[in-house]
């Protein structure tokens, strides 16, 4: 289970992005840059948040720690913002936090670079769980103490929004060619590249998606316009696994500059 911390104030919203993040105060002293169940992408976004991003650092990339984060509805009536408001009202008990990581600047190429095979393991994610926002226009990775993070999954497991069958959605190749890791990874080499994906098709086990996917909350694989209400969260959770462990052996013929 992801930890569970109860929100204290909100401080602040993130307008950067469609779903209106904000930076929250919680019960345990921490910062959060909290997802909202009432936000317009849904709870499908706070699934995908977590099983990428668990399965993420399980595969050893730098991803802020998260947790759920109960939101009290009367914290509305302290935001003069009427959006903010009508958001939290929305949003009243389970969402999503994630550890706000403070100085940390986005990452645009520019100067410093990560580790190429960091590179890569990022790379091989995205593809894995067909997350297709991270091109230049938003990068959704930021630079903390001069290392890499990996933030904001929400539009990745495309699957989850209208459920192929299994085969189908494994042999999907989606387009990375914009991704902004992308020139770096092709660096390494055929042969490096092979080796890296061998380790990490290797390491997604379904012993590990069973894990990864039992961190989700029952409220939001409920929550999911994709599925009906009577749906039953164990047989959703299977699901996850079953087209995650099919995708993981067809990655390595999606490394940039390979022609599947």
């Amino acid at each position: 289970m992801l930890p569970t911390v109860v929100a204290t104030q909100y401080l602040t919203a993130l307008r950067e992005g469609g779903s209106l993040p904000g930076v929250v105060e919680a019960d345990n002293d921490g910062v959060y840059v909290v997802k909202f169940r009432g936000a317009g992408q849904g709870s499908a976004a706070l699934v995908a948040e977590i099983v990428v991003g668990e399965l993420g650092r399980r595969l050893g990339i730098r991803v802020p720690e998260l947790v759920t984060i109960d939101i009290d509805p009367e914290m509305a009536r302290r935001d003069p913002d009427q959006e903010i408001q009508e958001l939290l009202r929305a949003s009243a008990g389970v969402n999503l936090g994630m550890d706000f990581l403070p100085g940390s600047v986005g990452f645009d190429g520019v100067g410093w670079q990560p580790p190429a095979e960091e590179a890569a393991r990022i790379y091989w994610l995205d593809a894995l769980t067909a997350n297709v926002d991270r091109t230049w226009s938003n990068p959704n990775l930021i630079i903390w103490h001069r290392q890499l993070w990996a933030i904001d999954h929400g539009a990745a497991l495309l699957f989850h929004h209208s459920w192929p069958t299994v085969a189908t959605w494994a042999e999907r190749r989606y387009d990375l060619s914009q991704h902004v890791l992308a020139d770096l990874v092709a660096s390494l080499g055929p042969a490096t590249l092979a080796k890296l994906d061998a380790e990490l098709a290797e390491a997604v086990t379904e012993d590990l998606l069973t894990e990864v996917v039992a961190m989700v909350p029952d409220s939001f694989l409920l929550g999911m316009n994709s599925v009906p209400e009577d749906a039953d969260p164990p047989e959703l959770r299977q699901r996850y696994v079953d087209y995650l462990l099919a995708r993981r052996t067809r990655v390595g013929a999606w490394w940039p500059g390979v022609d599947a």
